[in-house]
């Protein structure tokens, strides 16, 4: 990564962090992105080089994870099971980042109740990412899943996610272990995958 690759994560975390802090202390409608600018010490201008809008700087790293299952489905074994290739893609994907299981991850659940507009966007991004993965996933098991049963198999293992996160983080003020969230996240999609899987 250049240096100023390195620069830019810096600046895009700095926002991150800084919108966990402010919306979790002030709430979100009361929260600007000018706010979130100045506490990370860039511009307002500048922040839209970064995040498109503030709903989006909640969602860091929703690509990042579809290219992790992506590369997962890819790079896949000849003899992997479509449900081992997702829950291996799962398991790099909790290794590299917290974004699914720290501070951030429960911000994000309580407001995707409260706020409309969090809660569009969240559902959009999801449904565009079960689309992709969806895809690829049918495209390298075309014995094994045509375009309906890729769908299902993804949508399971998205809304296993979605259902294990909800109910381990959306209790306002309650400690987020980030272990027990892991833990819960993979129980769940091993316990949703279950029919697909040949092996344990």
């Amino acid at each position: 990564m250049s240096l100023r690759d390195r620069k830019r994560a810096r600046t895009r975390q700095a926002l991150v962090d800084a919108a966990v802090e402010l919306i979790g202390r002030q709430g979100y409608e009361a929260t600007t992105i000018a706010e979130i600018a100045a506490a990370a010490d860039i511009g307002t201008r500048t922040f839209f080089s970064y995040f498109p809008s503030k709903e989006d700087l909640l969602f860091p790293e929703t690509d990042r994870r579809v290219r992790v299952a992506v590369d997962a489905i890819t790079h896949r074994a000849p003899d992997d099971e479509p449900a081992e290739v997702l829950l291996r893609a799962l398991r790099r994907a909790n290794e590299e980042s917290d974004d699914m299981t720290g501070p951030l991850a429960a911000l994000r659940i309580r407001l995707t109740m409260q706020v409309p507009a969090v809660r569009a966007r969240a559902l959009h991004l999801q449904w565009e990412g079960q689309r992709e993965i969806a895809r690829h996933l049918a495209a390298a098991y075309p014995d094994d899943l045509d375009e309906v049963s890729a769908a299902a198999l993804v949508g399971a293992f998205v809304g296993a996610a979605t259902a294990a996160l909800t109910t381990v983080l959306e209790e306002p003020g309650r400690p987020a272990d980030p272990a027990a969230v892991r833990a819960a996240l993979h129980r769940a999609t091993e316990v949703a995958l279950r029919p697909w899987a040949t092996r344990a």
